[in-house]
């Protein structure tokens, strides 16, 4: 398995999460070695939260889960790409992706 390097990150590195199917991209996240390990052990995507300081299950009050289907990493080994099968929405907003607004503010 490669290491990767949470040190780069201080401690925490990026997640994009994009749909393993459509290949829409959902969200960006962040994971720390626990969080990681953890997701990689249940196929449920687990992401530490930087506001509560604490890991969270994607989907555990709103049911909306992420079932990760594949873990890749960049080339620099400091960012991570999780293809998920998404339950519901992924934003908290009610929509499919966090994404779902062009810069003017405009809904696509």
């Amino acid at each position: 398995m490669i290491k990767l390097d949470f040190e780069k990150g201080n401690g925490l590195l990026p997640v994009v999460v994009q749909d393993v199917h459509t290949k829409e991209v959902l969200m960006l996240a962040y994971m720390n070695e626990e969080s990681l390990n953890k997701t990689i052990e249940t196929k449920v995507a687990t992401y530490y939260s930087r506001s509560r300081q604490a890991l969270w299950v994607k989907g555990e009050t709103s049911g909306h889960y992420q079932y990760v289907k594949d873990i890749r990493i960049d080339c620099d080994e400091d960012t991570i790409l999780l293809l998920v099968e998404q339950v519901g929405a992924a934003c908290h907003t009610g929509h499919y992706s966090c994404f779902y607004r062009n810069i003017e503010g405009e809904e696509k």
